[in-house]
């Protein structure tokens, strides 16, 4: 069983909760997920079955988008609303000044990770350090937005002009916590802020209306097995042009030779290049760049 399933992740659910559940609906031990989704937080978490969990580091390097609600006048612990409330501040940010300060992120910044995360120092997780009350400085990050789209706008019922929560969508690159992108859009608000929900709707090319739930993917499995449930690994490299390998030169390829452009078939038309590469029965196995130098195609990831 080798590929990858565009798993729903619900909310009560760390992403370790569903790699065990699916080892069980799928009898299989070799899964992994690509890359934390909080508990609280739901949504896409692309996981890796059989020989795809290759590309485990891979998919966790991809741009990612979320749908997020932001809190204005309350900051806490995690910086989200599950945590200990530090402050509680009059918002009076303007819908005009709320946009103007969400914008002004978009692009690359230094953004300090915040210390309920799975991110370790001196091998230590920093949301343990945190639960122990130990707060400690934290190097800050560059990461990227790539783009932010405000949805909807709840304003203070007393005060028609004053926004209180704002509802948008971010892209962004790896890295990025939503969480504390929410902190810094208070801070730059001057009133505070904190996430209040996060929905995960796409990761690199899989997206939210395609996921699976467990429960959805346990009944898959019941009724039709594993046919139609796994994406094949291939598909992450669709923007790649294909390879196949002459059959005489199989045992090159299996053994993870480099191999020459002499190699493959129709080999007028194989570019100098990164390459998906298939054996002479189209069977995916790998991918291959040209090295200039040699003139040759060296392995860079097999999926034997």
């Amino acid at each position: 069983m080798n590929g990858i399933i565009n798993v729903y992740k619900e909310k009560g659910f760390t992403s370790f909760d569903v790699c065990a559940k699916l080892r069980g609906i799928l009898k299989t031990r070799k899964i992994g997920h690509t890359g934390t989704l909080d508990p609280d937080a739901v949504g896409v978490l692309p996981v890796c079955v059989g020989n795809a969990t290759k590309l485990c580091d891979l998919l966790t390097d991809k741009d990612k988008t979320y749908e997020a609600v932001l809190l204005l006048g309350v900051t806490t612990d995690t910086e989200d609303i599950t945590g200990k409330v530090l402050t509680e501040n009059e918002v009076n940010a303007t819908e005009s000044e709320v946009r103007d300060a969400m914008m002004k992120f978009v692009g690359g910044y230094a953004q300090v990770p915040p210390m309920y995360s799975a991110l370790k120092v001196n091998g230590k997780k920093l949301y343990e350090l945190a639960r122990e009350g130990k707060v400690i400085e934290r190097q800050a990050r560059d990461i990227k937005i790539h783009e932010i789209n405000i949805l909807e706008m709840t304003f203070d019922e007393t005060r028609p002009e004053i926004v209180k929560e704002v509802r948008f969508l971010v892209s962004c690159s790896k890295g990025t916590y939503i969480r504390t992108l929410c902190k810094d859009i208070g801070e730059a608000l001057s009133c505070g802020g904190c996430m209040k929900s996060l929905i995960r709707t796409k990761v690199s090319a899989f997206t939210i209306d395609q996921s699976m739930t467990l429960s959805e993917i346990d009944a898959h499995m019941k009724e039709q097995g594993p046919d139609g449930l796994l994406i094949p690994v291939d598909i992450i490299f669709d923007e790649l042009p294909k390879a196949y390998v002459k059959e005489e030169c199989s045992k090159f390829l299996y053994n993870g030779n480099q191999l020459r452009k002499a190699q493959f078939e129709q080999e007028d038309t194989v570019p100098e290049a990164k390459l998906r590469v298939y054996d002479c029965n189209k069977v995916f196995t790998g991918i291959y760049e040209y090295d200039a130098e040699k003139g040759q195609y060296k392995p860079v990831k097999m999926f034997l």
